[in-house]
């Protein structure tokens, strides 16, 4: 069997993958780089048929195997990317495919991978724990197991990208690449180095799925007790331990995020690039301002965009509130008429727009302060929230900030 993660081998992948993969080509962000201080490029992965760079490595892994072991059946465990693949590249061969998937994965990702034509079983709260379902399940029926990450050949499919990013930039000085188990950056990393030893090649990972970073402290893969992130398709407790030295010797430094960071870089990927990109291919984005270098040539991997609508807009309504540009205050008015009215005046000649408005008379049985009005507002940031409530103040009633109400 031809050995993997070599320049060889990587050449192989990526001439067999332009067969299911579309031409992600680096955008320049203006926006991006002017946030940074860098020359920031993304690598729009969440344009691929699938939504995500995981058709690379799924593809490559099943054009590497026999006919035998293709057809016994396909079975792998994902949080839905891997699903997606999986179950698009058996399509492919014509054969069949049963995938194991958290029972918290976004149904848009369940939907997809069942329109491909695979079995989804649904178990598991974590892909840890649909992988122990997926290989059971595995030695009961005889499936292939297709690993979503711990496997060099799927690392070497996921390492398609640096071909494409270095052929497109070949100046390149740093490559973001989100991990949650470690394919994708085992790939890119080892590719990197493999083409220009200079290339600095960053992880980022989800603050409350760090098994990375536990990891290379502790020189080995290791288990962390819990994950606990938006970052759905990263959520994993531990790293995969076939690829784990790569990640050691390859990857030059791992930079930890928050939900709270993903959720502001959604709004601004939506705002500025006008792209759906899902929360793990959003770590990149987040961590650029995290960076110590200036004026460097960054590529930032957009690894996926699969996103429910629901999630979705749980998402915009937060980072609007985190933004101050939705955001709740309540005053206690005289029970009398026209006070109501009068609120409201200020805030329109504020430019202020009311999104939801409650008047409760019976929160108190003093009529000088009987009334309570709570106002949800949207706003252009934080400075003309800040100049609605002085308004507020300079008319005589305390303003009383509240927890956003949507």
């Amino acid at each position: 069997m031809k050995e993997m993660l070599t320049l060889e081998a990587f050449e192989e992948a990526s001439e067999v993958v332009k067969k299911v993969t579309a031409g992600t080509k680096l955008v320049s962000s203006s926006y991006f780089s002017a946030q940074s201080g860098n020359k920031v490029y993304l690598k729009p992965e969440n344009m691929q048929v699938t939504g995500a760079y995981k058709i690379r490595g799924a593809y490559y892994k099943i054009s590497t195997m026999s006919p035998e072991d293709r057809e016994k059946g396909l079975i792998t465990a994902s949080a839905g990317n891997h699903a997606q693949g999986v179950a698009y590249a058996a399509r492919q061969y014509g054969c069949k495919a049963t995938i194991v998937m958290p029972t918290t994965t976004p149904l848009i990702k369940v939907n997809r991978t069942r329109g491909y034509g695979a079995e989804v079983i649904l178990k598991g709260d974590v892909y840890d724990e649909s992988c122990e379902v997926a290989l059971q399940l595995a030695k009961e029926h005889g499936y292939t197991f297709v690993h979503p990450f711990d496997d060099p050949t799927v690392a070497t499919g996921q390492g398609t990208i640096m071909m494409e990013i270095f052929q497109d930039l070949p100046t390149v000085e740093y490559v973001l690449v989100p991990v949650g188990g470690g394919g994708l950056a085992t790939g890119v990393s080892t590719l990197a180095k493999l083409l220009n030893p200079g290339i600095k090649v960053i992880a980022v990972e989800p603050a409350g799925a760090a098994c990375l970073s536990a990891s290379l402290k502790e020189g080995k893969a290791v288990t962390i007790p819990s994950v606990s992130t938006i970052a759905d398709g990263t959520a994993v407790k531990t790293p995969g331990e076939k690829i784990f030295p790569y990640l050691k010797k390859n990857i030059d430094d791992v930079i930890t995020v928050s939900d709270d960071e993903l959720i502001v870089a959604f709004l601004d990927m939506v705002e500025n690039h006008k792209m759906i990109v899902e929360n793990s291919g959003l770590l990149t984005v987040a961590a650029l301002k995290h960076l110590p270098c200036k004026d460097k040539r960054v590529v930032s991997v957009l690894s996926g965009g699969n996103m429910d609508v629901i999630t979705m807009s749980s998402v915009v309504q937060y980072g609007l509130i985190q933004r101050d540009r939705i955001f709740t205050f309540s005053v206690m008015l005289p029970d009398k008429p026209g006070e109501l009215v009068r609120v409201a005046n200020i805030v329109a000649q504020n430019q202020g727009n009311v999104i939801r408005l409650d008047h409760n008379q019976f929160v108190s049985t003093n009529r000088n302060a009987a009334v309570k009005l709570t106002i949800t507002l949207e706003a252009f940031g934080t400075e003309h929230k800040q100049k609605i409530l002085n308004a507020i103040k300079d008319a005589g009633y305390q303003a009383t900030l509240e927890d956003a109400i949507l």
